[in-house]
């Protein structure tokens, strides 16, 4: 038995085995959860097919167009149903936004993270709250770079701190449809979300120096906390930021 038995989860930004996304896929799926992946493009549809069974249901959905969204959803329900649960692990800037200072972005790579990293959190609520059954549950992924100045987090920052602010709204908004909005704000791990960022391993070493005991938080625990948000028994949890970081943020 487990907390996710009979529970069909999408889970939107799978990208290799060391992304958050997929201990969030992990943690599900040993909780006894369906999952079904939404990937970009053909390209990451190939990758995919390289370390996920062929068996798990995966659809396009290119959320740069918020449509697209809507489409991709359309295509879950015909196919398993409505579900329970949405995983949204998708963000993005420009590499030079993730090197130099606030001030050198550009109003276009602005909007760029922020379409990416916050309005298609805020689109996939729009659809997700209609093919989602009672007691539904969607989780977002965010960083302590919202509320604190990161090294070279910059627009990425800024765009997280819009995220986290998204949640709190929709956790109001969706209340009456019965479907609870969260996030967890991870620590620093070593994914390929992280490696755009400029001396990503100095931010690493100093984020795991900074946990209560000296050793970084991993993708299953961040994994973990998903499954608990995505399941029932997290039915008092509403409109909250979870940190997931072994103690990172106290410091």
């Amino acid at each position: 038995m487990g907390i996710l038995d009979n529970k069909k989860i999408i889970i939107m930004g799978v990208a290799n085995k060391s992304s958050l996304a997929f201990g969030c896929m992990q943690a599900i799926l040993n909780q006894g959860g369906q999952v079904i992946l939404t990937y970009q493009n053909d390209r990451m549809k190939r990758s995919l097919d390289r370390f996920v069974d062929e068996s798990v249901l995966k659809v396009e959905c290119d959320v740069s167009t918020p449509e697209n969204i809507q489409i991709a959803f359309k295509k879950i329900v015909d196919k398993v149903g409505k579900v329970d649960g949405i995983v949204h692990a998708i963000a993005y800037a420009e590499k030079s936004d993730l090197a130099n200072k606030l001030t050198d972005s550009t109003l276009e790579s602005f909007t760029t993270a922020q379409n990416i990293s916050v309005y298609s959190f805020i689109a996939t609520a729009k659809y997700g709250y209609d093919i989602m059954n009672n007691g539904g549950s969607i989780v977002t992924l965010s960083y302590m770079g919202s509320e604190r100045a990161i090294p070279n987090y910059n627009i990425m920052g800024v765009a997280k701190a819009g995220l986290e602010s998204s949640v709190r709204y929709l956790a109001r908004d969706l209340a009456e449809n019965n479907i609870r909005v969260n996030a967890i704000s991870a620590g620093a791990i070593k994914t390929l979300a992280v490696t755009g960022v400029k001396n990503h391993n100095g931010l690493i070493q100093m984020s795991d120096e900074r946990t209560v005991d000296g050793v970084g938080v991993t993708i299953e625990e961040v994994g973990n906390t998903a499954a608990f948000l995505l399941s029932p028994i997290a039915s008092g949890v509403v409109g909250d930021i979870i940190y997931v970081d072994k103690g990172t943020h106290l410091i």
